[in-house]
């Protein structure tokens, strides 16, 4: 769960520091007070989106560090080479000019490391995910978020990628006469060319080596001549001292044995330089060459150079090239057998995507009966009794009967009232009903993950009343096994509170400064009279406060 907050320099909050327990917390204050900012706080230390408006005006950066403890590893770890601790400490920088920097337990990571984490430590409910369940193109993925379908998406896209790689190859082949003759001519030429040139494998790099080498042989030969002449060849060299350095030495080792090991190195030195001395004349008799020889290699290198130019390959990409194209011409020469098979290939691959498109669509079939029960229980807990939801399948508009994600069409329908026909869900919900369906939806998905902290940001859009009371029951059943964190205007929220949070704003010198508070029971009573009746606290909204604060009470005693 998440325990510990640290802001700096977010927007008008300086400094905050934020400790959030088990079960239900919740952040109230006034609109504008920046209970977004610590949202969107949240949200940057998750490894979200993030920009450089956020960083507080006249500070160098802004900085957010969340404090998670977690009982078990994740692989996440493991697979990113970072040590476990129970306490896992996440941290992300942004500086005024935008750029960010991210940490988890100290070491730097990339944000796409801190996302993949954060994925699997928090779920965020914002207003996004409120657009996302009108957008029907989505609720095929809720679905199968659901319906844990991965294993099987997985083998259907796999035989769908074969039958797209099948379909362009066919789509290559089937041309017209004057366009495979104009293909074929231009493939002929350049094999023929290729061809002609006579690659050979590592020629282009001894060839230029070679090449290289005489260009500089004056320059070697000199330098050469120089060396062995002060090794061997000169009047006064090195092996000619050495050999009477070394008759001396023994001269001396027969009266002094501890010199023996002198005499051998200098035995050895004598050998070594004789050796240098042959290499170097060897390889000075081997810079012999006649200008034909420059000439030929010239020429050949700059060959493989004008075709390597040409085609935008080195040597070794050119012999490729060649292989490639005779293959290719081979396939348009005989074109007809190969479009025959490949449409044979294709109309096999097709009954496959279309053979584990029916397995996939059963399982989501059988799944989608689980989540209609289980939104339709949901939602009756949440101040919709006549409710009606449906997972309503329809074929894919597609010549081949699939696309991408499967056989299937799907989007949810719904009816808020008795009577009412079935209809889409952005045409049938209201604000507040919207709000009432995403947690139901929120609510069943988290059985399904080990996500222990729930993050819901303007789930009270639109509700009021006993639908108000009925979602601050459904979070606080929700908060029995998960962390939950709840953006609040409404008082049936804030009394259902585990901790509540009080965030404030004030100016001091001309500046706009936010701070967050832990309330205790007082301040609770005073919060949520606050809500009930704005500025004007009087003695009857305290009262109301007491008493919804002591129903809340109750209503946990009997959880």
């Amino acid at each position: 769960m998440l325990s510990e907050l640290h802001i700096e320099n977010i927007a008008v909050i300086e400094r905050a520091d934020i400790s959030f327990g088990p079960g239900l917390n919740v952040l109230g204050g006034e609109t504008g007070s920046g209970k977004s900012i610590i949202i969107d706080s949240i949200n940057a230390v998750l490894g979200n989106r993030t920009s450089r408006e956020i960083v507080r005006k006249g500070a160098e950066s802004a900085v957010v560090t969340a404090v998670f403890e977690m009982e078990h590893a994740l692989p996440w770890f493991e697979e990113n080479d970072i040590p476990f601790e129970e306490e896992v400490i996440l941290q992300r920088r942004i500086n005024a000019a935008g750029k960010t920097s991210s940490r988890v337990s100290g070491l730097p990571v990339t944000t796409a490391q801190l996302r993949a984490l954060a994925s699997e430590l928090v779920d965020i409910h914002g207003q996004n995910d409120g657009l996302r369940l009108l957008d029907e193109k989505s609720h095929l993925g809720f679905l199968d978020g659901f319906a844990n379908t991965g294993a099987l998406l997985d083998e259907f896209r796999e035989a769908y990628r074969r039958f797209t790689a099948l379909q362009k190859e066919l789509k290559t082949l089937t041309m017209d006469d004057e366009e495979k003759q104009r293909l074929s001519d231009s493939l002929r030429f350049r094999i023929g060319e290729l061809e002609n040139a006579a690659l050979k494998a590592g020629e282009y790099e001894e060839l230029s080596a070679r090449r290289d080498l005489l260009r500089n042989s004056e320059k070697l030969r000199d330098a050469l001549d120089a060396a062995l002449a002060l090794l061997y060849d000169g009047e006064d060299n090195a092996v000619t001292f050495t050999q009477n350095a070394q008759y001396y030495a023994e001269r001396a080792a027969r009266m002094a044995p501890d010199l023996e090991s002198a005499v051998s190195s200098m035995k050895e030195a004598s050998f070594l330089l004789s050796d240098a001395s042959e290499s170097l004349n060897d390889f000075r008799e081997s810079l012999d060459f006649s200008p034909e020889e420059y000439d030929r290699l010239e020429t050949r290198v700059g060959q493989i150079d004008r075709l390597s130019r040409k085609y935008n390959r080195d040597a070794q990409g050119l012999m490729d090239l060649l292989e490639e194209s005779r293959l290719r011409l081979n396939d348009i020469e005989y074109s007809e057998d190969r479009i025959l098979k490949l449409q044979q290939e294709l109309e096999a691959q097709r009954q496959v995507c279309l053979a584990r498109g029916e397995k996939l669509s059963e399982a989501r079939r059988l799944a989608a009966k689980e989540l209609q029960k289980r939104v339709v229980q949901e939602l009756k807990e949440l101040n919709m009794p006549s409710v009606r939801f449906v997972v309503d399948f329809a074929p894919v508009d597609s010549m081949f009967g699939f696309v991408s994600d499967g056989i299937d069409d799907v989007r949810f329908l719904m009816s808020a009232n008795a009577g009412e026909d079935l209809g889409r869900i952005s045409r049938i919900a209201s604000g507040g009903e919207l709000s009432r369906i995403m947690l139901a939806l929120k609510n069943v998905f988290a059985e399904h993950d080990a996500v222990q902290t729930m993050i819901f940001d303007e789930i009270d859009t639109g509700v009021s009343g006993i639908a108000a009371q009925r979602v601050a029951e459904k979070l606080y059943s929700v908060s029995k096994n998960k962390q939950v964190m709840c953006v609040t205007h409404l008082p049936q929220i804030a009394a259902m509170a585990d901790r509540e949070y009080l965030v404030s704003k004030s100016e001091t010198g001309g500046r706009t400064f936010t701070q967050v508070s832990l309330l205790d029971n007082e301040g609770r009573k005073n919060e949520i009279a606050r809500l009930y009746g704005g500025d004007h606290i009087t003695s009857t909204t305290l009262s109301a406060a007491a008493e919804q604060l002591s129903a809340a009470g109750e209503f946990k005693q009997k959880r």
